[in-house]
């Protein structure tokens, strides 16, 4: 008995060091495995940031403005229709004269027109700190 006793004092540090050893090496490994990951996901949101920026720019930056404004087609007979279609950035308000009204803002819409006579539509839009910004088109009706 004293014999095992002795053999267990003697390994014991030995033991402690291996055990010692095997949880520094597993807390490492889940330590490398975390910081990896957090590494991916900020260079995920980093790359999702870039192409959202490089979105905007493409659209024309952050300034606001009337990106496009345009009928189809450009001429019809009478009692048909044509689609108006726009796209505004920035705009907290929006007016198309003389059919449609009040429309939502948005950087691609068409709608709908059925002129009978050739009319000249007018869209103007507001950025809600007083500044506007206009455009205008004809469409012409033949019979």
């Amino acid at each position: 008995m004293r014999e095992t006793v002795r053999t267990l004092r003697r390994a014991l540090p030995v033991l402690s060091i291996a055990v010692l050893a095997a949880i520094l090496y597993d807390g490492w490994i889940f330590y490398s495995r975390w910081r990896i990951t957090r590494q991916g996901e900020e260079a995920s949101r980093v790359a999702e940031a870039q192409r959202a920026q490089q979105t905007i720019d493409l659209l024309g930056g952050t300034k606001f403005r009337i990106i496009n404004f345009y009928a189809v087609p450009g001429e019809i007979r009478r009692g048909s229709q044509a689609r108006i279609c726009f796209g505004v950035y920035g705009a907290k308000h929006m007016r198309i004269e003389p059919e449609p009204g009040d429309v939502h803002p948005a950087i691609s819409n068409c709608l709908e027109v059925t002129p009978r006579k050739d009319t000249e539509y007018k869209l103007t839009a507001e950025d809600g700190g007083g500044k506007t910004v206009t455009a205008s088109l004809m469409i012409k009706v033949s019979r």
